[in-house]
């Protein structure tokens, strides 16, 4: 107890010397943690509203980005379609060419239309792909008569007789959800070619 008592006075001591030689300014100036301790009763330096303002910034870069991870999913899954979905319809024109209804006669839809094809593609039935915004486009070709095998639009006759090709190709407009992205669509496409054998 002695020691603290003397330890005390010698502080006391200094302090007196240091208040004589800075005198009344030495007396008047607050402390570095009174000031702190002023300003926070102040509410200067509180932070309870900083951690809300902190969720809020990272809360929203994250669902962001979540939404446009599902957003760029559906947009692959939609490809995914269109890309076999033009498969199957150049494979559904392939067998029903101009000889198609005397070859296989129980076949339905022989001797294929390009709104035939249309129709068969958009009935596939995909899940979550709206029929409506798929489109199709048919096109036929005539081989060249000597190799090596080059192919030409057919533009008269039978364009659908075996040897001939067929091009069947499907566009999909897919609705974006991407936040903080300005497209609302993005149209996706697929091209198939093959050659009809009956």
């Amino acid at each position: 107890m002695t020691f603290v008592e003397g330890s005390q006075v010698k502080g006391d001591n200094r302090m007196l010397k240091w208040r004589s030689i800075f005198g009344p300014w030495f007396l008047s100036k607050p402390s570095w943690s009174e000031t702190k301790r002023a300003q926070y009763d102040q509410g200067v330096l509180r932070e309870e509203g900083a951690t809300l303002v902190e969720m809020a910034l990272c809360s929203s870069v994250l669902l962001s980005m979540v939404f446009g991870i599902i957003g760029l999913s559906m947009a692959f899954y939609a490809y995914d379609f269109v890309s076999n979905a033009a498969r199957e319809g150049a494979r559904w024109a392939i067998v029903r060419g101009s000889q198609s209804c005397s070859n296989t006669p129980n076949l339905t839809n022989c001797n294929a239309t390009a709104a035939q094809i249309q129709s068969y593609i958009q009935g596939l039935g995909y899940p979550g792909i709206t029929s409506a915004n798929v489109n199709v486009t048919t096109t036929w070709f005539t081989a060249s008569a000597a190799p090596p095998t080059t192919w030409s639009t057919c533009t008269s006759g039978t364009c659908n007789i075996p040897g001939n090709g067929v091009q069947v190709k499907v566009t999909y407009a897919v609705p974006l959800g991407v936040p903080f992205v300005n497209v609302t669509t993005m149209t996706l496409g697929s091209t198939s070619f093959m050659v009809i054998s009956q």
